[in-house]
C-alpha cells in the first residue's frame, strides 16, 4: 500500500498483521479520490473504521487540513500512528480506540464538523444507514459534507437516508464504493440520476 497523490505521494503504508482487517486496494483507493476530489481545499476528514489510516491518510496528502482517525483494535490504531508518523502527519491527525457509535457522540460533544468522512466497516456490518443519520442528528457535518462508503458488493444500501443522497455508485470485484451527499434541511438541490460504474477486474 502506498500514498497515490499529493504531498505524501509515493510513500508507503504499513498493513495490519493478520487476516482481521481489510485495507482498501490502492486501485479502489484512486478510483474513490478521482470520485470525491481529487485535491481538496481544506477541511476535516473522519475516517471511522481506520484499519491502516490509509484513506485519511490520502485525504491529508491531498489538502485536507485535519483528519481524526477512529477503530475499536489496537493494533490498528498501533499501525495508523506509524504511517502518520511515516508521512510526516501526525500533527494533522488524532487517533482514538472507541467504537462508532461512541466516537460520534464523543466528536458532538467537542463541536467537531466534518467535511470529508469515510465509513468502512467489516463486511459484516450493515450500519452504513445508521451512522449517517447519527451523524446528522449530532450535528457533525458540513453542510455540502461528501460520505465515501465502502462495503460488500451483493450487499445494497438505499439512494437515500434523511439528508443524504447517493450521487455516485461503484463496483470492484467484491467492493462496492457508494459515494453520499450531505444537504441540510431546507430547499433541496437539483439532482440527477445516481451514476454508476462496474469493474470486474
Amino acid at each position: 500500500m502506498r500514498v497515490i497523490a499529493g504531498t505524501a505521494k509515493g510513500r508507503s503504508l504499513k498493513a495490519v498483521p493478520g487476516m482481521g482487517t481489510r485495507p482498501t486496494t490502492d486501485k479502489v483507493k484512486e478510483a474513490i479520490f478521482s470520485m470525491i476530489g481529487p485535491y481538496f481545499d481544506g477541511g476535516e476528514a473522519l475516517d471511522l473504521f481506520a484499519g491502516t489510516g490509509g484513506l485519511g491518510i490520502e485525504a491529508l496528502s491531498r489538502g485536507m487540513d485535519q483528519a481524526v482517525f477512529i477503530d475499536q483494535d489496537r493494533t490498528s490504531l498501533d499501525v495508523v500512528r506509524h504511517n502518520l508518523e511515516t508521512v510526516r502527519f501526525l500533527e494533522q491527525a488524532e487517533v482514538y480506540r472507541n467504537d462508532a457509535e461512541r466516537a460520534l457522540k464523543v466528536l458532538a460533544k467537542r463541536d467537531r464538523r466534518f467535511r470529508l468522512v469515510f465509513l468502512d466497516p467489516p463486511y459484516r456490518m450493515k450500519v452504513v444507514g445508521e451512522l449517517m443519520l447519527a451523524m446528522h442528528e449530532l450535528n457533525l457535518l458540513e453542510d455540502g459534507a461528501t460520505i465515501v462508503a465502502e462495503y460488500e458488493s451483493g450487499h445494497h444500501y438505499d439512494e437515500a437516508y434523511g439528508p443524504f443522497y447517493e450521487f455516485r455508485k461503484a463496483i470492484y470485484g467484491e467492493t462496492a464504493v457508494s459515494l453520499y451527499r450531505y444537504e441540510q434541511p431546507g430547499e433541496p438541490a437539483a439532482r440527477d440520476g445516481v451514476e454508476e460504474s462496474h469493474e470486474t477486474n
